[in-house]
Parts: C-alpha cells; sequence; structure tokens
C-alpha cells in the first residue's frame, strides 16, 4: 500500500478549512490543520508535512513569514491558497520560496491537480538531489549536491544512485529522526514488503563506504525500530 502524503492546512476561515480537510482526505491525503502561522510554524516542525498549503493573510502574522521561516531549513513545497489577486503579492510569495500560488475561490479539481504537480516535482528534486544550498558539510564529510558528489576528507566516495538519493534524504534533515517509511518514501514512492528490507541493504552499503565499522556510527545513527539519523554539529 502506498504512504500518503501529509498535507499541512494554514487557514483561519473554518469553513474554508473544513471542506479543505474533506477534500484531501477523500483523495487519500493525510492532513493537519492551523489556524494561525504561530501554529503553522509548530504544527511543520511537529509533523514535518510533505507539502503546506498557505493562506497569506492570517490574524496573527502575514503568511510570507512562515514561509521564510521554513525556508531556513527545509525545502518542502508551499502553494498559497490566498484571495490576494494583486501580482505584486504573488510575485512576493513566489520570490519567498512558495512553490505555487491559486487565488480564491478556487476549483477542487484544479486545487489537487496543482498538489500533485508540486509533490511530483518535489519528488523528482529529492531524487536528484536538488536542495536549498548546493552543499553540506559535517566533520570529514561533504556532500556538493549540484555535483551529486559525496566526499570523504576530500576523496570522492563512489555510491549507487540509490544510495546517494539516502544520503540526500538524511542530510537535508540532519539531527531528525526519519522514520524508515519516510524514507522509503521518498526514495521509491512506495512501501511494499520488500521497501524495508532495500533500505536496511543500502543503508549497510553507505555505512561501510562513509567507515562506519561494525558497531559504530560515523554519520548515521540507526535509531532501532524507528529509522535513521544523519549526525548534526552537535553530535
Amino acid at each position: 500500500m502506498a504512504n500518503k502524503n501529509k498535507i499541512l492546512i494554514v487557514e483561519d476561515d473554518v469553513n474554508i478549512r473544513n471542506f479543505l480537510v474533506a477534500l484531501l482526505e477523500a483523495n487519500d491525503y493525510q492532513v493537519v490543520t492551523a489556524g494561525s502561522c504561530k501554529e503553522a510554524i509548530m504544527m511543520f516542525t511537529t509533523h514535518v508535512p510533505d507539502l503546506t498549503i498557505l493562506d497569506l493573510g492570517l490574524p496573527d502574522m502575514d503568511g510570507t513569514f512562515f514561509i521564510n521561516e521554513i525556508r531556513k531549513e527545509w525545502s518542502a513545497p508551499v502553494i498559497v491558497l490566498s484571495a490576494r489577486t494583486d501580482e505584486q503579492d504573488k510575485v512576493e510569495a513566489l520570490d519567498t520560496g512558495a512553490n505555487d500560488y491559486i487565488t480564491k475561490p478556487f476549483g477542487s479539481g484544479e486545487l489537487l491537480a496543482r498538489i500533485r504537480t508540486v509533490l511530483r516535482n518535489s519528488r523528482r528534486n529529492c531524487e536528484l538531489g536538488v536542495f536549498q544550498g548546493g552543499k553540506f558539510s559535517l566533520d570529514n564529510l561533504a556532500i556538493d549536491y549540484d555535483t551529486r558528489r559525496v566526499y570523504i576528507d576530500g576523496v570522492e566516495i563512489k555510491l549507487t544512485q540509490t544510495e546517494y538519493n539516502i544520503v540526500c534524504v538524511l542530510s537535508q534533515q540532519s539531527g531528525k529522526i526519519l522514520t524508515y517509511s519516510a524514507i522509503i518514501k521518498a526514495i521509491w514512492g512506495s512501501n511494499d514488503e520488500g521497501s524495508t528490507k532495500k533500505l536496511q541493504v543500502n543503508m549497510a552499503n553507505i555505512r561501510k563506504k562513509l567507515g562506519a565499522k561494525p558497531g559504530e556510527d560515523s554519520y548515521i545513527i540507526n535509531e532501532l525500530g524507528v529509522g535513521y539519523r544523519m549526525k548534526d554539529k552537535n553530535d
């Protein structure tokens, strides 16, 4: 069974929020909600959604503040769903880091199509190693996302495409535990009976190539029964 994508709805209008929840759940998405910018940031960091649908006119502050905050660490896509039709509002939201902009009132079919497109593009970027910032470094480990190369002490480590994609996903969320199912969804897009075994085999090869010895954690920690975590500078 395919994993459901998780979507955060940030909307203070209760009627619109309830409509969106019903629409998305009917189309097999997991949904979490927030009614203010402050609550949205808390819900985002807690649930790490695959996509956020964001209203700009929130009661505590403008929705662009939310985009600015999550873009400091996260590349998860954001679709703005707003009553603001002025071109400058659209330009500002997109320049801030929104992936798409839809004006209210909106059609259900169009919204669902935009969601599918943004999620598809996000997954493709993940597979290609296209992340914000271009580079990642931790101790002697360095990743160049633009060239899809991984180095230890300046020496390139030869990874397969799948191994590289796994390292990219973990490095993008360094310091955070990613469950087995979350990693599988990001890499293969579904969770079949053999997915966990494939992940374990690839991870064993990655850890060996990165210099981890049996019983030791080099850069990637196995949180037994939960998932994997790339170390960060606080470890």
